[in-house]
């Protein structure tokens, strides 16, 4: 399936492995929502269960950047269809050799085994809404943010990406310190962009304002999405 992200700008997912259960309370208006509308085409995107497309492999989409797997989370594959995977981005990289390919997870342990095999376009991504644990069982099953990051902290690879969205309150030192800390090339951050459907906690303008200045004065860029009137630059 290729379709235009609605999660990145100027990008196309690319679905051969679709589903998740990590059960986020902010993707059941979104991710869950959406896949209600496969409800003839497959029972398994319906329901919104981790699942395989093999036959997606070869049509990989002709955008410039292309989200692998962006309506699931892939740690839920399992090794050899991920490997599988990744074959046939190396094999679409001998005559489209310019792409970038974003691998998200948020439990970024599961890249690890992956890590020789990535080619160099590839980017390593994971979701970070906050530095705080207490309290996250509610919003998802994922592992808690602590343990995220320390997980990708461990991963020894050169491209990583945070995508800080929907934003959670958080503490502004600490979190600032994670994200100096895991060296991203950039970050995506902005708030739920469905507040009257799903509630979370959020952080003021005020400690927002305060956390984007701290990206800034150590040179991290800021690919923003709904920051409420909040200016990155």
């Amino acid at each position: 399936m290729k379709q235009k992200s609605r999660m990145y700008a100027d990008v196309k997912t690319w679905n051969p492995f679709k589903g998740c259960g990590f059960d986020c309370s902010y993707c059941k208006p979104s991710f869950q929502s959406q896949a209600k509308r496969q409800k003839h085409n497959c029972t398994f995107c319906y329901a919104y269960l981790p699942h395989q497309h093999p036959e997606r492999l070869n049509r990989i989409p002709s955008a410039k950047t292309v989200f692998v797997c962006g309506n699931s989370d892939i740690c839920f594959s399992n090794t050899d269809y991920t490997r599988e995977i990744i074959n046939a981005i190396q094999k679409h990289n001998q005559k489209c050799p310019d792409k970038q390919y974003f691998f998200q997870s948020k439990r970024p342990v599961y890249f690890k085994p992956f890590l020789r095999d990535f080619p160099d376009n590839i980017i390593l991504l994971t979701t970070l809404e906050t530095n705080r644990d207490d309290g996250y069982r509610e919003i998802s099953k994922a592992p808690r943010p602590s343990k995220r990051y320390q997980q990708f902290k461990k991963l020894a690879y050169p491209r990583k990406v945070v995508t800080i969205e929907p934003v959670m309150n958080f503490d502004v030192d600490v979190f600032l310190d994670w994200i100096v800390e895991l060296d991203p090339e950039y970050v995506w951050l902005g708030y739920n962009s469905r507040p009257n459907q799903v509630f979370l906690p959020e952080p003021s303008i005020k400690k927002m304002r305060k956390f984007i200045e701290g990206l800034r004065e150590n040179n991290i860029r800021i690919k923003s999405k709904d920051l409420r009137g909040l200016k990155t630059r």
